[in-house]
């Protein structure tokens, strides 16, 4: 079979459900430009700024991609292409599309506050805490790992390392002129041909011109950078360089869907569907919480609450940025488990304990890209150069994230130090990246990694559930939202239950009780908010 007609396929399915149920969606959660967005409304040039569709859309999706619509589909193929392509396609559209359109839209009537701040208004300040404390520690975990295989990707090959750091000072450059120009349409027109080109011509500069550092010096660079990043003004650096950066991945996929057409790649694997995996586990719960940034992912939701909202020049862009992203994220996906399929069953499961999925990645999509006389050497190294750089992004978005979650959860704190926490967002920064350090020096995240999927996934569960929560409580059908939360913590929890399981038998005390607690905040969320509804669910309905 073709892998072609897969892809064009799943192209169209995706369209259309962009066009049709993003139109639905959108409608439901009643979403208008009659009130001014939150970046209007709140502007304060650091955090909330409105800026273009198309630069909102490329830093949310270079925030929301990074590396995860690539490693999880690769890994989850173990089970077979086939429940892939169905979970990708079935999950970005009726669960992860909703999930981050829905953590906007309440985000944008909460005057652009995070997912945190919207479970205090709809289930109280017990259920923020909670949810707080958790995403702030994902999000502290999130930033040691990325900073770390940054860090080991630079040293392995020094031409990432400098073009990446070209990206941020082309970025930069980017950032003042675009603030100089102001509305001008051709003028931002002219300036982004100019600085797509210039990124281009960074990645081959890159290659002759490699910096070389250690371990240590790396990991140094990459948190002060990411200190800065978060301090600094959106439109100085965070909105250009993930605009920048998202032509990069739109650039790569471009190449691959005309790889794909001109080598029109056979599908070498079988359709055989793997129960289950020695190393994974079952299928299910397990396709469901590898395959996270192209289906669905609770990260997703801290994005759109977090940064995305605040940026927003009219309500309306919502649906472009929030249900769009994901679908384009959901075909980056598709084309991941496109790189993998053109293998045997047993030639991929050798080459991914081998050479990773990154690298099985890379080599795959690089040998389509190279049927359009690409050498391809070089089309296998800019795939790789791409995936690094998505890299970086989410380690600074995450970092201005963490820092989000610690101010709101000291908004409630009165005393001296809450108010500085809650807003000075340089002593908050710095509260990240030094907690940041310490769990790099430590060492511990490498052996909490596994557990990454369920917590991801059951920060979705609670998103959906926020969301389901808000809308019940404005009297509006919840339908569309609650029977993909209930399917998430019906995944997530019994996720978490197997994997707390599985380390008590082999003894690793400390994973089994952190999936337990997991578990037991899942279940005090759920019923906080079910109180919540009970007792909110005969008043009239409270507009956000």
């Amino acid at each position: 079979m073709s892998y072609t007609v897969i892809l064009v396929l799943s192209a169209i399915i995706l369209i259309l459900a962009y066009r049709f149920y993003g139109n639905f969606v959108y409608k439901k959660f009643g979403l208008n430009d009659k009130n001014p967005s939150p970046a209007h409304t709140h502007r304060d040039g650091v955090d909330y700024e409105p800026s273009k569709p198309i630069v909102v859309l490329g830093h949310h999706f270079a925030s929301i991609a990074g590396a995860g619509p690539i490693v999880g589909p690769v890994i989850a193929v173990t089970f077979g292409w086939i429940p892939a392509i169905i979970w990708i396609l079935v999950g970005g559209i009726f669960f992860g599309a909703v999930h981050d359109l829905g953590s906007m839209a309440a985000s944008l009537r909460t005057e652009g506050k995070s997912i945190g701040v919207i479970i205090r208004n709809q289930i109280g300040l017990r259920g923020k805490q909670l949810f707080v404390i958790f995403s702030f520690s994902t999000l502290i975990l999130v930033i040691g790992v990325f900073a770390d295989i940054i860090a080991k990707t630079f040293i392995a090959n020094p031409a990432v390392a400098s073009a990446s750091f070209l990206f941020i000072l082309l970025a930069v450059g980017f950032g003042i002129v675009n603030r100089l120009i102001g509305d001008r349409k051709k003028a931002f027109l002219l300036i982004s041909i100019v600085g797509v080109t210039l990124m281009y011509f960074s990645v081959y500069l890159g290659m002759l011109i490699p910096f070389a550092l250690d371990y240590r010096a790396w990991i140094f660079l990459l948190l002060a950078y990411a200190f800065i990043a978060s301090v600094t003004p959106v439109s100085l650096l965070l909105q250009p360089r993930d605009y920048l950066n998202s032509f990069l991945l739109y650039g790569m996929m471009l190449a691959a869907i005309l790889g794909v057409i001109f080598s029109n790649p056979t599908i070498q694997m079988s359709s055989e569907v793997t129960l289950t995996d020695q190393n994974l586990g079952y299928i299910f719960p397990v396709l469901f919480v590898t395959i996270a940034c192209g289906a669905i992912s609770g990260f997703h939701s801290l994005v759109a609450s977090g940064t995305t909202s605040k940026q927003l020049d009219k309500v309306s862009d919502a649906k472009v940025v929030g249900f769009g992203g994901m679908l384009i994220e959901s075909f980056l996906a598709i084309l991941s488990v496109g790189a993998v399929v053109v293998l045997s069953k047993g030639e991929y499961l050798s080459r991914l304990g081998t050479e990773g999925p990154v690298s099985l990645f890379s080599s795959g999509l690089g040998g389509m890209i190279g049927s359009l006389g690409i050498p391809v050497e070089f089309a296998v190294s800019f795939v790789a150069l791409t995936v690094s750089a998505f890299a970086l992004t989410t380690l600074d978005t995450c970092t201005r994230l963490a820092r989000f979650t610690l101010q709101e959860y000291f908004e409630d704190v009165k005393t001296p130090m809450g108010k500085t926490l809650s807003e000075n967002r340089f002593v908050s920064t710095g509260l990240v990246v030094l907690f940041s350090a310490l769990l790099l020096a430590s060492g511990e995240f490498a052996t909490l990694w596994p557990i990454f999927g369920s917590a991801n996934q059951l920060l979705a569960a609670l998103a959906l559930l926020t969301i389901a929560v808000w809308m019940i409580r404005k009297k509006k059908n919840a339908l569309f939202v609650t029977l993909p939360m209930f399917f998430m913590f019906t995944v997530t929890l019994a996720s978490l239950g197997l994997f707390a399981w599985k380390n008590f038998q082999d003894q690793v005390y400390v994973l089994s009780l952190i999936a337990a607690l997991l578990f037991v905040l899942a279940i005090s969320l759920m019923i906080l908010a079910t109180r919540s509804i009970k007792k909110e669910i005969k008043e009239p309905a409270k507009a956000l």
